[in-house]
């Protein structure tokens, strides 16, 4: 009964710690390349130590791949899939048996929107992603973002 007891606290007081440590930054913002063209970008910071995952992972990863999701919006279509730029490093582990295609430092995110009129209007959607250091996997989280289209 004193294990279940001292496992309960434990997962209690290191709950809130794990709810704030997020070791990714993100900025959101759009640049414009033509009359109604844009580049979305979606730029992750990452903390020394740290990998984000890529959207596409190898067939016997474990991890979970960033997922970018873009809310409906009858103002404006995307171009082409969400390419990711950065210096992608594959992890392996022969001993696991797994790897995984992830970054370190940094890495953007970039999707092509075409407006079907001219007129201002907002980009919104959720990123959901993965962050590992070299001992610990946190959490799936997902964020919210939104991106003026002027």
């Amino acid at each position: 009964m004193k294990k279940i007891l001292l496992f309960s606290l434990v997962a209690l007081f290191s709950l809130p710690v794990f709810a704030q440590l997020d070791p990714i930054s993100w900025t959101f913002s759009a640049v414009k390349k033509g009359d109604k063209e844009y580049e979305v970008q979606m730029k992750a910071a990452i903390q020394d130590k740290w990998h984000l995952y890529s959207q596409t992972q190898p067939d016997d990863a474990i991890v979970i791949p960033t997922e970018i999701k873009f809310n409906p919006n009858p103002l404006f279509t995307t171009d082409g899939k969400i390419r990711e730029e950065g210096k992608m490093e594959k992890y392996s582990d022969k001993a696991l048996g797994i790897s995984a295609n992830q970054y370190s430092g940094a890495v953007v995110f970039i999707q092509n929107i075409k407006l079907k009129a001219k007129a201002k209007t907002k980009i919104t959607g959720t990123v959901e992603y993965q962050t590992c250091d070299d001992k610990k996997c946190l959490p799936p989280k997902t964020i919210r973002f939104s991106i003026d289209l002027k």
